[in-house]
């Protein structure tokens, strides 16, 4: 009998390998100008991660371009040459299906900027301080 996955279980480790190589992929065509678009290969792209769905049909590709400027024409670009990147994917791998490739900004620089700033806070910085004092967290109580 199938194992059936819960949705709060995480990505297998198929769907991480999957996303791991589709992220290299794409990360070596963008870095090598493969793509036939002068307007695509004037950015620089970072890929910072891709999710597969459970059944590896879709790859959703978290990019950002260099500096986080130019987002929505970095976007547009990659959008207009999808099938030529997946072409490139497929060529990689060997997958019953090509993954349809959908592209959205990686939040993940601006959660970290912000995370740093909240860090900087006076306020922020007094109440860390204030708790590195505490008992080594692993002792025991007693």
């Amino acid at each position: 009998m199938a194992r059936r996955q819960r949705h709060d279980d995480g990505p297998s480790q198929r769907q991480l390998r999957v996303g791991e190589l589709i992220r290299r992929t794409l990360s070596d065509v963008l870095n090598r100008a493969e793509v036939h678009d002068p307007e695509l290969n004037r950015f620089s792209i970072t890929v910072g991660e891709v999710r597969a769905s459970p059944d590896l049909k879709v790859a959703t590709v978290y990019v950002m371009p260099l500096g986080g400027g130019d987002r929505e024409a970095a976007l547009a670009a990659l959008r207009r040459n999808k099938s030529e990147l997946r072409r490139a994917v497929t060529r990689e791998m060997t997958l019953k299906y090509a993954p349809d490739l959908r592209f959205v900004i990686d939040g993940t620089f601006d959660r970290m900027d912000e995370t740093r700033r909240l860090f900087a806070e006076d306020r922020v910085r007094r109440d860390v301080e204030a708790g590195s004092g505490d008992d080594d967290p692993g002792a025991e109580d007693g």
